[in-house]
């Protein structure tokens, strides 16, 4: 049974952009199924101010959820919800992701009105990216592409493909479905080809962990299959020690029990990789998290010298 409903509307935090006000208001829908109300709070973050240059050169994972998390320890808000690829697996001790909403496609797509596909792009084409992860893929199936910065929100980037400043750019369809902008994708990168960011399509929602009241009004919304597959991707990432900075990508599947993870770490350039592939049956957040950790762990002594040191 959920437990009785605040008298007061809880206040949810959120980035601004288009795409974080939209995941906002997913989850403030789930809630109001459970008739708990939330006000939307937005808070501008490190990473919405930070226009200028790669993330992975201010400071990586953790900028686009600082101040989010500040706000929760200063109880200006009650939750803060975030996609999941951009918190780090390492959170204050006082708070904890207490939901996470059933995962939207995880998959990487390549929007050009050039070419059908990455394939097809002519040599030298410029194709924009700010991921590190993104980029070495590129660069290994395209060494002679050109790889070239592309920061902003979701219709900045499409804008900035409109007016020419790339030939193609690649996005994550979590994202554009959850704007309604998936029509823009002109091809979906195959998971069996392209493995996306640890976490890609999940959102979480954090909370104080003392909190016992909120974390109940929130646990309904728990989806165990994205619980599962996100605690076995975070796992893998947490053994790798990874951050914005690392070319690493990954994904699970949890069907029937059954636990299917790859994941692979890139050199930067794309020139090399190595990567790893498991299967478990697995009952538990925690078992399949165990998964994921070994999975790193046995990946990390020849990925070395692509790893932080």
């Amino acid at each position: 049974m959920n437990p009785q409903s605040p008298q007061s509307p809880l206040r949810l935090g959120t980035r601004g952009s288009k795409l974080a006000l939209a995941q906002a208001e997913l989850v403030r829908a789930g809630l109001a199924v459970w008739c708990v109300a939330c006000e939307i709070v937005p808070v501008k973050t490190t990473g919405d101010r930070i226009t200028d240059r790669p993330l992975a050169e201010a400071g990586g994972k953790g900028l686009f959820t600082k101040e989010l998390e500040e706000a929760l320890l200063a109880n200006r808000i009650d939750l803060a919800v975030h996609s999941m690829k951009d918190v780090p697996v390492a959170l204050p001790a006082s708070l904890q992701i207490a939901a996470l909403l059933p995962r939207e496609d995880p998959r990487d797509v390549f929007i050009s009105a050039m070419a059908a596909n990455l394939r097809e792009l002519p040599q030298g084409a410029r194709v924009g990216s700010s991921s590190v992860r993104r980029q070495a893929q590129i660069l290994r199936a395209r060494p002679d592409l050109q790889v070239l910065p592309l920061r902003g929100n979701v219709d900045t980037r499409i804008e900035k493909l409109a007016r020419g400043e790339f030939d193609a750019i690649l996005l994550a369809m979590a994202g554009l479905k959850r704007l309604g902008l998936e029509g823009r994708a002109t091809a979906c990168l195959p998971l069996s080809e392209w493995l996306p960011a640890l976490s890609q399509g999940a959102i979480g929602i954090e909370v104080r962990s003392a909190d016992r009241t909120i974390c109940d009004l929130v646990a309904p919304l728990n989806d165990k299959q994205t619980a599962v597959t996100l605690a076995c991707e975070r796992a893998f990432q947490a053994a790798l020690d990874g951050s914005c900075t690392t070319a690493i990508g990954g994904i699970a599947m949890y069907q029937s029990g059954v636990l299917r993870f790859r994941g692979e770490v890139l050199a930067p350039d794309g020139g090399g990789h190595m990567d790893v592939m498991v299967e478990e049956a697995v009952a538990s957040v925690d078992e399949a998290y165990e998964v994921g950790r070994t999975a790193g762990l046995s990946i990390k002594p020849r990925a070395a010298q692509w790893l932080p040191r």
